[in-house]
Formats: C-alpha cells, structure tokens, sequence
C-alpha cells in the first residue's frame, strides 16, 4: 500500500489512469474525483472526517436501457495522505442486476488498474462469428 502525500498527486493519478468521469465521496458531494473528494473534506472537520472513503462512479455508461460498469474503491485516509485499499469492479444490467464482477485487493494508486483495463475485466468477451460461405457447384 503506497501513500501520495496530497489530493492533487492523488487525483492526478487516477485521471491519468482514465478515471476522469465523474464519482460520488460516501454517497454524496457528486463532481470530478478531486472536486468530490475536497468537497467532501471541506464539509467534514478533521475530528468528524471518516478515515475510511467510499468513492463510486461509473466507468462505462450507455444509457439506462443498457449495461453499465460500475466501480467503487475504498481509500483511506490518515494525516492528510490517501491510501487505494481496495475496488471493485461490477457490470450490471439495466435493472441493476450483477452480471459479472471483480473485487481487487491490497492495491495501490500507482498499481490499480487503467480504466479501460478494469472494464475489460467485467466485459464479455466477443464472440466470435464463424464465416459460414455457400458451397458452390462448378460445372
């Protein structure tokens, strides 16, 4: 578990990562993941701020009459430093009904996932159609 010092450095990260949509700090404060989490920190005094955040956001999303990917990541946070504990990945149908999920542990802002490959991890793989040709008759 790897600890960058500050917000920035943090959010930084995992923007460049591919996680530049927008989340939610413990069900609430809805923004960027930097703009949520400061929001989340300025309404909260130091004594009252929970140690533990519960970022979720989607990675994918087409619509609501479609399949979704849906993350959460749990991180810590300790004197002002964030600490990527663990996320989980899950791809759920238009009702909210899990279709697939990956739940990855002991991570690390520099050793989670890129956005894309997280996405990969819930996707269905293409199926592959076989070609079927006519046969033909030569005279």
């Amino acid at each position: 578990m790897e600890a960058i010092s500050d917000l920035n450095t943090f959010a930084k990260i995992l923007t460049a990562k591919g996680y530049d949509g927008y989340f939610q700090t413990q069900g609430a404060y809805a923004g960027k993941l930097k703009d949520s989490i400061s929001e989340y920190l300025a309404d909260n005094p130091k004594g009252i701020a929970k140690q533990d955040l519960l970022l979720t956001g989607y990675l994918q999303w087409a619509g609501d009459d479609k399949p979704r990917v849906e993350c959460c990541m749990w991180v810590k946070y300790l004197n002002g430093k964030f600490f990527l504990n663990k996320m989980e990945v899950a791809r759920k149908d238009q009702f909210g009904q899990l279709l697939k999920q990956e739940k990855l542990n002991d991570l690390s802002v520099v050793t989670a996932p890129k956005a894309k490959e997280a996405i990969a991890m819930v996707s269905d793989a293409p199926e592959q159609k076989a070609v079927h040709r006519q046969k033909r008759f030569s005279f």
